[in-house]
């Protein structure tokens, strides 16, 4: 069951704080001896309120009349008013305490992974509660796949403390319930991860099964920056793993800036609209890597689904995971819309999106690409490698960045085949290296079909953007433009605009230390640019 594994977690906590501040103390206890907790489960009500996207609810029922005590009445409330009758809200507990204990029982008997959705059936039997109700929970309320709530081990054993302790809510859009249910419903049966797929995914990756993840990729997901002038971008905690923020950045920003939903406040977006560009965006990426027929995603059930063996190191995420293959764009936007909180929030948002890309090119495939077969995808200080860059940009882990294949005379009549970019891509790239003659980026990149490029710029990678797509086909526009910069990693607090003026001649200073890398990249496609930072403090 796709979902079983985080939302039983979920579930169960939800269940605890019902019981908790009901006060059930003896019920609370048998289902601990029966279910034990685990590393995720949540141990916070403010948490829990966050996972469940119940911030806007919340702040509504403790300004009601009579506030409800329990998470779990406020989900049954607003189902009951908008699928039920809305004077069955509060018939368990004030009409019919005798219920409530009966409820209590049959949740206990009936097991946690079903317990929450059985609460709607649960009234409609012993409340008089409407069946609409009890399909309409069933069905929608936990079919999205929540985000893992990760702990230490020492909360395993404690009692759970559901407190009250307010924290500020989110200014601008608030999600509601509607915001986790699925647009239509698919039923995806997922295969669980086995031994010989993680030892060949970890060789992928790494160049060996004996190498794991390191710390700055496990904590870095797709979480967005909340500065009021950034909020389109992502935050990076630490080095690492830039390549795949920037690459993904990149797509996000495409879908921002001219997606369907684009408005006049684009680079002003509310969480819900990043949100849904962040699923566009997922898609695309997997879609096309799957040569758009196919895409599988990797998630991770918070349980270890194989015993590691011989020589493979264990890192906690890859013997978690459960891959699920879709054949349909429809299904991956709407599977993806489910499980967006493992991406988004994490905590291995961006190792999933990597290990997702290469599940739907295939660990054979993805090979295949390669210059040289021992190349991979991770390098030396958990860099992303230029293949990792291009298979998430392109669909493709080719080791090269000019246009379509070159052949090298390697004597004897041999010829070597050296892999680039077969196609205009849609987001771009601009490198360093290429100023300084080290590799060539052909106009497959540099002439991408939206404005939007990848920068790479001493080992580290960044985004730059344009809001208007027509730079790419007027040369008007060209001849003077503004270009928007990011950097996830740079702790950057206000918006960087760039005005590139091509009308003159830019005589660059090679001995001058003081020109920003960012400068030589661009006049790497705008030779002899004039870059101004319009008051910002130059990127050195």
């Amino acid at each position: 069951m796709q979902h079983a594994a985080c939302v039983g977690e979920v579930a169960s906590s939800l269940v605890r704080e019902f019981l908790g501040r009901k006060g059930l103390k003896k019920t609370s206890s048998m289902l601990d001896e029966e279910l034990p907790r685990n590393h995720q489960s949540i141990t916070n009500r403010n948490e829990l309120r966050a996972v469940l996207h119940l911030d806007s609810l919340y702040k509504e029922n403790k300004g009601s009349e009579k506030p409800l005590k329990t998470l779990l009445e406020i989900i049954a409330k607003y189902f009951l008013q908008h699928f039920g009758k809305a004077e069955h809200c509060n018939v368990i507990e004030e009409q019919n305490p005798a219920a409530e204990q009966q409820l209590i029982k049959r949740l206990h008997l009936k097991g946690l992974d079903n317990s929450v959705l059985n609460v709607c059936d649960i009234s409609d039997d012993e409340a008089g509660g409407s069946s609409a109700v009890s399909d309409t929970c069933t069905t929608q309320i936990y079919r999205k796949t929540l985000v893992s709530i990760s702990h230490e081990e020492q909360n395993h054993q404690e009692d759970i403390k559901l407190d009250d302790v307010e924290e500020e809510l989110a200014t601008g859009e608030m999600s509601m319930i509607p915001a986790f249910l699925p647009r239509s419903k698919v039923q995806v049966e997922g295969k669980p991860i086995d031994l010989f797929q993680a030892v060949e995914i970890k060789k992928l990756l790494f160049g060996s099964s004996l190498c794991c993840f390191s710390d700055e990729w496990k904590i870095q997901s797709f979480t967005f920056n909340n500065r009021p002038l950034l909020k389109y971008g992502f935050v990076q905690k630490k080095g690492g793993p830039c390549g795949v923020l920037a690459a993904v950045q990149g797509c996000v920003l495409q879908n921002l800036l001219f997606g369907k939903d684009t408005d006049s406040r684009v680079l002003q977006p509310s969480e819900t609209q990043r949100t849904r560009c962040l699923c566009n965006a997922i898609a695309d990426i997997l879609w096309r890597a799957g040569d758009r027929e196919r895409a599988v995603v990797a998630l991770s059930s918070g349980r270890q689904q194989f015993s590691p063996a011989g020589r493979y190191k264990a890192d906690g995420i890859l013997e978690t995971l459960i891959l699920y293959k879709l054949g349909k764009y429809e299904d991956l936007m709407s599977f993806l819309q489910q499980n967006i909180n493992q991406f988004e929030f994490g905590p291995y948002g961006c190792i999933l999106l990597t290990l997702s890309v290469v599940f739907s090119r295939s660990v054979e495939l993805v090979q295949k690409d390669f210059d040289v077969p021992t190349n991979c995808l991770i390098g030396a200080h958990a860099y992303c490698t230029q293949e990792l860059v291009n298979l998430i940009l392109t669909g493709r882990s080719v080791s090269n960045t000019f246009n379509d294949v070159l052949e090298l005379d390697s004597g004897n009549g041999n010829i070597t085949l050296l892999r680039g970019i077969t196609q205009r891509s849609d987001t771009g790239f601009l490198s360093l290296f290429e100023h300084y003659s080290v590799c060539q980026v052909g106009s497959y990149l540099k002439t991408p079909k939206y404005p939007i490029w990848v920068i790479c710029s001493e080992s580290h990678f960044s985004v730059l953007f344009c809001v208007r797509k027509e730079l790419m086909s007027d040369w008007k526009i060209e001849r003077r433009f503004d270009l928007y910069y990011y950097d996830g990693l740079a702790n950057q607090q206000e918006e960087i605009r760039l005005t590139i003026d091509t009308t003159g001649s830019n005589v660059e200073d090679e001995d001058n230390d003081l020109i920003p890398p960012l400068e030589y990249c661009i006049r790497t496609k705008w030779k002899g640019a004039f870059v101004d930072w319009n008051g910002t403090e130059p990127i050195l």
